[in-house]
């Protein structure tokens, strides 16, 4: 990992641009956790369920952002011993978000180091969100047709709590930034993209909120394809106190 938070550059000229993407052999989940023991079962069920309907190699990592609760303990029972390697990996000094997003990935690159890396999709979600069951289906789907990055949507789950006009509020938000087959949002819990282009743009930028956004515009600042899709969706929780500044949480509690 560089010095400035995200793994070493290896210039844009090392990728491969063209229409005709090599075919992906191994996909890898990164999932930063603090004190997540109520959502991270529930994330990491419905991660292991959609990578088990790939015929690829697969990786989950799990980082463990200073956790003082069982977050570990309930992550490893959702493994329950897949086929699927899961690492637990801890972080116990003060980080952005964007630098723990970069530890997960650099456990993921080693651990399926055997994938050249224009062969490995790297995807992105959070301890509080479930994927759909052909999440990365979906991904991979783009990824052969040529996408360096995918940038999904996000629903609310268990947004009961919410007044109807936050509701109404948020679909708007997400209606207003629908462009035909494509959208405006960008997501840390429903990005995906090839290793050798997130190892090109320097990884997420070691912000404490926005590196999503930080890395889409990596992407697209260096010439890369960057696809916003409307299918391979997430569901994330609808609470208004998230571990994020400015994140979703925010956004909510604002509506």
């Amino acid at each position: 990992m560089s010095r400035s938070g995200g793994p070493p550059t290896g210039g844009a000229g090392h990728v491969r641009r063209g229409s005709a993407a090599t075919p992906i052999g191994a996909v890898g989940v990164v999932v930063p956790a603090r004190d997540e023991q109520e959502h991270i079962g529930r994330c990491v069920g419905s991660v292991l369920r959609a990578l088990e309907g790939v015929d690829v190699d697969a990786a989950l990592c799990v980082v463990l952002d200073r956790c003082t609760d069982r977050t570990a303990s309930r992550a490893a029972a959702a493994h329950g011993g897949r086929p699927t390697a899961l690492g637990l990996v801890p972080h116990e000094g003060a980080g952005s978000v964007g630098a723990l997003r970069n530890l997960g990935v650099a456990w993921l690159t080693r651990r399926l180091a055997t994938h050249p890396p224009e062969a490995l999709w790297l995807l992105s979600t959070d301890a509080d969100t479930t994927v759909d069951p052909g999440w990365v289906r979906d991904h991979l789907r783009h990824a052969a047709d040529g996408a360096h990055a995918v940038a999904g949507l996000a629903d609310l789950d268990d947004a009961h709590h919410l007044s109807p006009t936050a509701r109404r509020a948020y679909a708007r938000i997400l209606g207003d930034g629908t462009r035909g087959a494509g959208h405006t949002h960008v997501y840390g819990a429903n990005l995906g993209i090839r290793a050798d282009v997130f190892r090109a743009v320097g990884g997420f930028p070691p912000v404490r909120c926005g590196e999503d956004h930080g890395l889409a515009a990596r992407v697209r600042d260096g010439g890369f394809r960057l696809v916003t899709a409307l299918d391979g969706r997430v569901r994330t929780s609808a609470r208004t106190v998230g571990r994020a500044e400015d994140g979703l949480a925010g956004l909510l509690a604002g509506l």
